[in-house]
């Protein structure tokens, strides 16, 4: 299966080739590596969603796991930071390059965590519209075994680690991940630092769910707190608001052509996001694949 033209330049970036399944990708020289954050918390960063580690007495667990291909890195650099095997998995959303390495996981006893809507969108085949590409249900071992309606919290390695739901934002089952102690929040894809999001439109995302969701991380952080987003650098409390803003201000400008009738076409050719699109739009969502999720996705009014 050829690369589509936007892959090829960076391959094997964090965010370049997200519509692709694992088999169509080459994982050989993607290296996972591991950077301490705070407390019992690490960033580990390869292909696909960052992760957020936490090792210590009560054992391994993650926030995300990347593609299937990767798990043996992911152990690999686990073991690096003083990990062991695995022993929970927190999914912040369902997407492949989130939760590829489920399976993998489950199998050999982690227990897997998310959203109610992660288990049931994994369960079933799903049609990514953005990408025109069906994604195969997961074998019963990647389904989460725990799920929630609204949060769950987690006591673990001298953390309290709180799990929020974060409704109709990225997709309809995101997750925000908040350690208490250490002082570090993990938004999943609903924080896109360095490059216009994604919303699934098709898996029940939208922009005023993003927004939303913006907002309550807002709510869980401090000056202080450490932001790790879906995809890019990690961050801070600043750096995600003002991810917010621009987000907002896109939103309100959006709804006010389509409020006054204009249509998509219309509307992409206003170039709304000329201001941004050299810092923002390099990544897999263009410009106009920005425009076209919030255009579909916000109200006929301001």
């Amino acid at each position: 299966m050829p690369l589509p033209r936007t892959c090829r330049p960076a391959m094997l970036s964090l965010l370049a080739c997200l519509p692709l399944s694992a088999a169509a990708q080459d994982f050989s020289k993607v290296e996972v590596k591991a950077a301490p954050l705070r407390g019992s918390t690490h960033l580990l960063t390869g292909a696909g969603g960052n992760i957020v580690a936490s090792v210590g007495d009560d054992g391994t667990f993650i926030v995300d796991d990347q593609y299937a291909p990767l798990v043996p890195k992911i152990r690999a650099a686990l073991a690096g930071i003083g990990g062991g095997d695995v022993r929970f998995v927190i999914n912040t959303h369902w997407h492949g390059d989130h939760t590829g390495g489920n399976e993998a996981l489950g199998k050999a006893g982690a227990v897997i965590v998310a959203h109610d809507n992660v288990r049931k969108r994994m369960g079933t085949d799903q049609f990514m519209a953005a990408f025109d590409r069906t994604v195969q249900a997961s074998p019963a071992a990647a389904l989460p075994v725990v799920t929630f309606a609204e949060s769950v919290t987690l006591h673990l390695n001298g953390d309290t680690v709180r799990i929020v739901h974060a409704a109709d934002a990225h997709t309809d089952g995101d997750s925000l991940v908040k350690f208490e102690q250490a002082n570090v929040l993990h938004m999943g894809d609903t924080f896109f630092n360095g490059n216009y999001p994604f919303i699934d439109v098709g898996s029940g995302g939208s922009i005023d769910g993003l927004l939303a969701a913006v907002d309550a991380g807002l709510a869980l952080a401090d000056d202080a707190t450490l932001v790790v987003p879906g995809h890019g650098k990690r961050s801070d409390r600043a750096g995600l608001a003002a991810y917010g803003k621009m987000l907002a201000d896109y939103r309100e400008a959006i709804a006010a052509m389509k409020a006054e009738g204009k249509s998509l076409e219309q509307v992409i050719g206003a170039k709304l996001t000329a201001g941004t699109d050299q810092a923002m739009g390099q990544g897999f969502i263009k410009p106009d694949q920005f425009v076209k999720f919030i255009y579909e996705t916000s109200p006929t009014g301001n």
